[in-house]
């Protein structure tokens, strides 16, 4: 006989994301707000010129013509060219789609470890709670960029190895958030229905506690990915990843070092690229966590 806690469990919903006429409301007066309109439009902008840049009416980025070295912004090459000739445009268009396909699949490797060690050390608690957390106190101990310029040293220069070393550190803060908003969940009476009707651990965290959780770490990964930008361009520039001739923001801010007096512009126009990015997420960032995190969501929202 199936008893009223199992029939609970089975039926008890669990507060799946979905698109109904008052989120609809919350999604048009998001939009409708400056600063998230305006991110929105800089990060669909970036992702367009990023993702259809081999398909482009533009120079190839990795074409050297010394004759026409460190030209200024003309008809020809709006951006000016490069030490080796090659059109400054090109490269930091193609350079979007570098960067942002490396952020991406950073956010990816450092959100999945995250919420893993977070779900798992959060539900179990007990000496696996105590052992994950002593590996994060101990990586917290160290700066995340310094602790990431480490791994990639030892890995050695590439953006494979970038992307390695970015993830393999980037986690540990959101980890500790996850576990403490775990934690919170696995008291709740919808967890405690789902056990009675026998349904099992990696049952309840996948399919009841990870949906109930979901906005919030997309809160936490929407705003992380403007530093996990300028992590991989900050290493990049420090020439441990993309290498020649792979157009990518960071390694172009290097090559315009010695330049920086006679052509300002090849310093600058990545600058502003990695700047605009890291706007524009920030800005999309912080209209996602007035909408799905209800203890920032503003009155009336």
């Amino acid at each position: 006989m199936t008893s009223d806690a199992a029939l609970a469990g089975e039926r008890l919903p669990v507060r799946p994301v979905t698109i109904g006429p008052r989120r609809r409301r919350q999604w048009h007066a998001l939009l409708r707000e400056p600063g998230t309109a305006l991110g929105l439009f800089l990060v669909v902008s970036l992702l367009l010129a990023g993702l259809l840049a081999p398909w482009l009416p533009i120079a190839d980025p990795t074409e050297i013509n010394l004759p026409e070295r460190l030209h200024a912004p003309s008809a020809e090459h709006p951006f000016g060219t490069d030490h080796l000739g090659r059109d400054t445009f090109s490269r930091i268009v193609h350079g979007a789609r570098t960067t942002l396909l490396a952020a991406a699949a950073t956010l990816v490797l450092s959100m999945t470890i995250a919420v893993t060690v977070g779900m798992l050390s959060g539900y179990y608690g007990g000496w696996p709670d105590t052992a994950l957390m002593w590996v994060v106190d101990l990586l917290l101990a160290f700066p995340s960029l310094i602790l990431a310029l480490a791994v990639a040293g030892a890995l050695g220069p590439g953006l494979f190895n970038v992307l390695l070393a970015v993830g393999a550190v980037w986690w540990v803060s959101h980890a500790r958030i996850i576990r403490g908003i775990t934690l919170g969940e696995r008291e709740m009476a919808y967890v405690t229905a789902a056990r009675a009707a026998g349904a099992s651990d990696r049952r309840i965290m996948l399919r009841h506690i990870a949906p109930n959780i979901l906005g919030q770490i997309v809160v936490l990964a929407s705003l992380d990915v403007g530093w996990i930008i300028l992590g991989v361009a900050g290493l990049s520039f420090l020439g441990l990843g993309a290498q020649p001739p792979t157009p990518e923001w960071g390694a172009m801010l290097n090559d315009a070092r010695p330049h920086l007096q006679t052509a300002p512009q090849l310093l600058l126009l990545p600058g502003a690229a990695i700047f605009v990015a890291v706007l524009g997420f920030n800005l999309v960032g912080d209209g996602l966590r007035d909408l799905l995190d209800p203890r920032t969501r503003r009155p009336g929202g």
